[in-house]
């Protein structure tokens, strides 16, 4: 499989960051992912602003397949987005 540009924004405390994290796991893909509660200063600030871009009410997780956002845990979409 083609390997696709997967980004999570996520908070480390947050179950559905968590079972995100774990079903791209579980389907081998590789993904990057930033537990934002783990930011400091301007490095946090700086990326809650990018969430904003994808998600202006800057919930957790907001998952980024390419040139999909999907906003929350959904296993469907997120299956459908990787094409699985």
């Amino acid at each position: 499989m083609v390997s696709k540009a997967i980004k999570v924004f996520s908070l480390s405390t947050c179950s559905h960051c968590k079972a995100c994290k774990k079903l791209l796991n579980d389907l081998s893909m590789d993904f990057d992912y930033i537990d934002v509660d783990m930011l400091q200063g301007e490095e946090r600030k700086a990326i809650i602003e990018e969430v904003k871009k994808h998600n202006q009410r800057c919930s957790f997780p907001t998952i980024i397949i390419q040139n999909t956002v999907i906003v929350g845990y959904k296993e469907k979409e997120i299956r459908e987005a990787l094409n699985k």
